[in-house]
């Protein structure tokens, strides 16, 4: 029997009263709509199970798709936590070490308590931020030292910065990111606190050397590009697959229940020797009789070299599988099963595979490469994949009761910051206090659907209808005195799952 499912929204976890569980409080607050998927709904009081469910920001019938496309890392392919950003972290640190930076940075370990997606490096003063979608300041560190009030002032007198601004902002928005936002943040810490080195507003100066927060910004990135373009990071997680690479037997029944109903195709950044080591580590070895993982998907394409995939992309290529080698000339013939392609671009896809940009969910875990680009330029339905999701959700369950608490101003501060800090030291991927983050505010925006793992969508049947209730202009009390529309607007009809 598959299991109760209950849903609540972004916008319940980004805002300071959290969804009840009891029938009344539902009624009172924002109402769960609690369901079994391909059942119809009803309000339950029960222990909330968060492992199998899928939000929706925008309403999609899954009878409708004609096409699914996944990524393939973060999406498909899911790496272990921490063990895969500390892989990161040491190889940046070293390719640092080796081109000049002092040796005291290899006492350095990854902490994954820190980082979180959806942070901003402000490439001027070194400092690491937390914003909401309007660029207000919500968190501020110098290296490891957290800033408050008048010293976050001196720096930004409004506490605001201009996102627009991205020569000086850069926006953390990959879980690729989080080994490179650690580091840099190791760095800031290291020479902020080295006495050979003179502290200066935009970096430090060691006698007639001046690095600047910008210069070594532009290290760690380069850094990072060396260990990815040179394939060292590569290499190692091939050579060490089960310590770094998730293998789940139910990737392998979601694809092929999706082939019984529409067409799927993976497109991946990746070339085509990595792509081929994760994806018969994770389709083959789990099949009897064993068949390729090609024949899994109806169209492979590697080096797709997203965000330009879904722009003017580039030459769509045939790979030589035997080889990995690209052949020469582009390709201009029919779809060929079992080929796989590099490069071409999202208008390809759609004339290979003879669907139309509204026929497609495309699942992926970058908010900007996979799922804003594809959702602004193309108009494709869109899942994004959300792994911080089950700890963001489970520390909201575990700290109801302080929520309750809340409620009370004069603890209101000191609880809420405990509260923060059950996340991580930067808090919450969603919400920062009352307030949602930047990274919030563009999943609502962008992602059709999303979840902690793409694997959720099997406890659904793939006729299911996800409905976001019409959003409507939001006040406390009514004329009448009554409970506002919205709250109102958002009780579960005997028909299908709403998701306020």
């Amino acid at each position: 029997m598959v299991s109760p499912v209950v849903y609540f929204t972004l916008k319940d976890l980004a805002q300071s009263n959290p969804p009840q569980t009891s029938a009344a409080a539902c009624v009172r607050s924002c109402v769960l709509s609690v369901c079994v998927p391909g059942h119809v709904c009803a309000d339950f009081s029960f222990v909330v199970v968060f492992d199998h469910r899928v939000f929706v920001n925008r309403s999609l019938t899954l009878e409708n798709i004609k096409c699914y496309g996944f990524d393939m890392d973060y999406t498909m392919a899911m790496y272990k936590s921490p063990d895969y950003e500390s892989l990161g972290f040491e190889l940046i640190r070293d390719r640092m070490v080796s081109v000049g930076y002092p040796h005291e940075l290899l006492r350095y370990t990854y902490d994954p308590s820190f980082p979180t997606r959806g942070l901003v490096i402000d490439t001027t003063y070194g400092n690491l931020l937390k914003v909401d979608s309007n660029g207000n300041i919500l968190i501020c560190s110098h290296g490891f030292s957290f800033l408050k009030g008048e010293d976050i002032q001196a720096y930004y007198p409004n506490k605001f910065i201009q996102r627009g601004n991205t020569d000086r902002y850069y926006i953390l928005n990959t879980l690729f990111n989080l080994s490179e936002t650690y580091l840099y943040t190791c760095l800031v810490d290291f020479f902020t606190r080295c006495t050979r080195y003179t502290n200066l507003p935009t970096g430090y100066q060691h006698g007639d050397l001046f690095m600047s927060y910008r210069s070594m910004f532009q290290d760690v990135r380069d850094a990072m590009d060396f260990i990815h373009d040179t394939g060292t990071l590569k290499e190692r997680t091939i050579k060490n697959l089960d310590k770094y690479v998730v293998k789940d037997p139910n990737l392998t029944v979601l694809l092929n229940r999706i082939k019984e109903v529409a067409k799927v195709f993976l497109a991946t950044n990746s070339d085509y020797n990595y792509t081929e080591a994760i994806m018969k580590y994770l389709l083959e070895s789990n099949i009897k009789p064993k068949k390729s993982w090609r024949s899994f998907f109806d169209l492979v394409v590697v080096d797709t070299r997203k965000p330009l995939f879904f722009a003017e992309g580039t030459v769509l290529r045939q790979v030589d599988t035997d080889t990995g080698k690209l052949r020469i000339g582009t390709y201009t013939g029919d779809l060929a099963h079992g080929t796989v392609y590099s490069g071409g671009s999202s208008d390809i896809v759609c004339d290979l595979l003879k669907v139309k940009g509204m026929d497609i969910l495309y699942v992926g875990d970058h908010i900007f490469g996979d799922i804003l680009k594809s959702k602004k330029r193309q108009g494709w339905k869109t899942f994004l994949v959300v792994p911080e999701l089950t700890k963001e959700l489970q520390v909201w369950e575990d700290k109801k009761n302080l929520f309750e608490e809340l409620k009370h101003l004069d603890i209101f501060l000191a609880d809420l910051y405990k509260m923060d800090m059950s996340y991580g030291q930067m808090g919450s991927l969603l919400r920062s206090g009352s307030r949602q983050t930047l990274f919030a505010s563009q999943l609502m925006r962008y992602a059709d659907l999303y979840s902690s793992t793409c694997l959720n969508l099997l406890h659904y049947p793939f006729n299911y209808l996800f409905i976001a209730p019409p959003v409507l202009v939001k006040y406390n009390i009514s004329l009448d005195g009554c409970t506002s529309p919205h709250s109102l607007s958002s009780r579960p009809q005997k028909q299908h799952c709403h998701d306020e």
